[in-house]
């Protein structure tokens, strides 16, 4: 049972800043976690968050704002990008890291945002929005642009397209295939479409290497 909306009574937990922030944002993953979006509600994050819905307000407009900013938190530190030498792995861990803030989410969760993406004009903007911001997009640019200073590509292969394609991709086979995409479906991505353009022959196979997530037939959950 979910405890009452703290309103300032005795007891209620005094939060302020990033601690009250990291309080509501756990509450939505919980809430994503055990009800699924369709029926998360502000009223139930505000609960489970012990505060107030006036306290949510003043920070995201509305759900949807509050979900995509629990979703952006457990996105990869983007100021870090991978640094292994190798183009095809540091992609590989990337687009991995990316796609693994959903592990703890239940399918059923994950299917429900899903289906809400495509009926809810919104929340598919903003989401859209959020995969094509300038944090991944940026560090696959500085990923890429390592590979050049290797040797690896050639950098007049670096168009604004090319660098985002693997974001567009994935977000499509996300979108359009009910399920996060798994490693194999990230492998396919790189070895049979983005390392092609970028003139890299793909896949672990055709090269001789080993890095990057092994690919694996089961959707990631």
């Amino acid at each position: 049972m979910r405890e009452p909306v703290a309103s300032g009574r005795t007891g209620a937990p005094r939060r302020r800043g990033d601690e009250l922030e990291r309080a509501i944002l756990d509450a939505v993953w919980a809430e994503l976690a055990e009800h699924g979006y369709d029926r998360l509600t502000m009223d139930g994050v505000a609960a489970r968050a012990r505060t107030s819905k006036p306290v949510l307000y003043r920070r995201w407009p509305n759900r949807v704002e509050l979900v995509i900013a629990a979703l952006g938190r457990n996105a990869p530190d983007y100021r870090e990008p991978p640094d292994t030498g190798d183009l095809r792995t540091d992609l590989a861990v990337f687009l991995g890291s990316l796609l693994r803030r959903f592990d703890d989410l239940p399918v059923d969760a994950v299917h429900g945002f899903l289906v809400d993406l495509m009926r809810d004009p919104q929340l598919r903007a903003v989401f859209r929005n959020g995969l094509a911001a300038e944090g991944p997009v940026d560090t696959l640019s500085a990923i890429m642009r390592r590979a050049v200073e290797r040797g690896e590509i050639d950098p007049a292969r670096l168009t604004p397209r090319v660098v985002s394609l693997p974001l567009d991709l994935l977000r499509d086979a996300f979108l359009m295939g009910g399920v996060v995409p798994s490693d194999r479906v990230v492998a396919e991505v790189l070895d049979e479409i983005v390392l092609p353009l970028l003139g890299v022959p793909g896949g672990p196979a055709s090269s001789g290497r080993t890095g990057g997530p092994p690919p694996s037939d089961t959707p990631t959950p």
